[in-house]
């Protein structure tokens, strides 16, 4: 009866109206600009008794808090549930688009637009799903909140904030409205990107012997590369780790011998894959070609971001699992994902918190033309995230 009296409180026509209002923000990263969508948020919930705290991480970047109780509320063994979502979107892309892509636009069962998916549709059922469980006025015995992080997109800088500022230490459990169709999401993998770099020695095209290629010295490095152990087991929600080389310059001109060449690689790792020991491991590789071409190099590393996981027995776990066979009208299975979250960010300072992956978007249709979110998707998360909420913080 408690949680019928909480799903009354859901206006679906409102939540339509409400995620077309995110959308029609452009917030596309970069530059981000994601200001705007937190004060709209807080603008909505500026009368409803919800503690609402925004945080500037750069110009026009604002992290947004929302917390249904406040923490004077709280003991040392209260519990602390952390709905967490990005603001920011990728680019609009150079394909054109049918649909408007900042206009929310409804056709059918579906609302077109750029974050539609990825991942407003999963902030706006979150902020929702808090702000029914207040109107209602149901009395938890812990705390719950909303995080909402600028730039996830490019470098997870709002979640690095958090984190920093401690903001998210009292958690003792993670949701993550990132898209995943409503399925019930426990594992993604990890991501280090990497750029090296060699150096050789220049000299002029037609008399290759007076220099050092730096070209041929990376296409050393990425035969061996391509025979690199990677030295994982298969992960049984995972599966493969991955190895790609993204991206390569070098050389001035056909005319001279190039004293330069730089190529980026991205390994998405599993669990119990170390991002430090794989550094390692390239840098001996690295080290080999260097001796046997006479050249030196430089390994930078431009993005390091943990895998995440969270056992499917868990307690946590099993209760959100209950509460989506309840009320996301699907079969929802217990899974994982390629792409990276701001969960890599809080894993790494919250080792034995669970977090759970699940909202409403589309992955299949995240950072493509025409995005779009199922509508009644949308609506089913909003019960879920009630109802997982109301029955952890009972």
């Amino acid at each position: 009866m408690e949680l019928e009296n909480v799903f009354k409180q859901i206006d679906e026509d409102d939540a339509i109206l409400f995620l077309q209002s995110l959308i029609q923000i452009n917030t596309i990263n970069p530059p981000g600009m994601e200001k705007a969508l937190a004060d709209l948020i807080s603008l909505r919930l500026s009368e409803s008794g919800l503690l609402i705290h925004s945080d500037v991480v750069e110009e026009d970047r604002e992290n947004l808090i929302v917390s249904y109780s406040s923490e004077d509320q709280l003991t040392n063994n209260s519990k602390t549930l952390i709905y967490s979502g990005h603001f920011d979107t990728v680019p609009v892309g150079n394909v054109e688009w049918n649909f408007p892509v900042f206009e929310g636009k409804q056709v059918e069962n579906r609302i077109f637009g750029r974050g539609s998916s990825d991942m407003k549709s999963g902030v706006a059922a979150m902020i929702l799903a808090i702000e029914c469980i207040q109107k209602a006025g149901i009395k938890l015995s812990g705390n719950l909140q909303f995080i909402g992080t600028v730039g996830e997109e490019v470098n997870c800088i709002g979640a690095r904030e958090v984190v920093k500022k401690g903001q998210i230490d009292q958690a003792t459990a993670i949701v993550i409205s990132e898209p995943t169709s409503n399925q019930v999401v426990v594992a993604h993998k990890g991501a280090l990107w990497l750029e090296i770099s060699m150096f050789g020695k220049t000299a002029h095209g037609s008399m290759p012997s007076h220099g050092i290629n730096a070209i041929l010295a990376i296409n050393h490095f990425i035969n061996k590369l391509n025979n690199y152990d990677l030295r994982y087991e298969r992960h049984d929600i995972l599966g493969d780790s991955t190895l790609n080389i993204g991206m390569i310059q070098g050389g001035v001109g056909p005319n001279v011998v190039p004293d330069q060449c730089k190529i980026t690689i991205d390994i998405r790792t599993v669990p119990g894959q170390n991002h430090q020991e794989i550094i390692g491991e390239i840098n001996e590789l690295l080290q080999k070609v260097s001796e046997e071409m006479n050249v030196s190099y430089k390994i930078d590393v431009i993005n390091n971001l943990v895998s995440v996981y969270t056992a499917p027995d868990h307690p946590f776990i099993h209760l959100a699992l209950d509460k989506a066979q309840s009320y996301l009208q699907n079969d929802p299975n217990i899974g994982g994902v390629n792409y990276y979250t701001d969960g890599s960010i809080y894993r790494n300072h919250l080792q034995n918190v669970p977090i759970l992956i699940c909202g409403p978007g589309e992955p299949t249709v995240a950072h493509q033309p025409d995005e779009w979110v199922d509508i009644q998707k949308y609506l089913d998360s909003i019960r879920f995230y009630i109802s997982l909420a109301i029955n952890y913080l009972k």
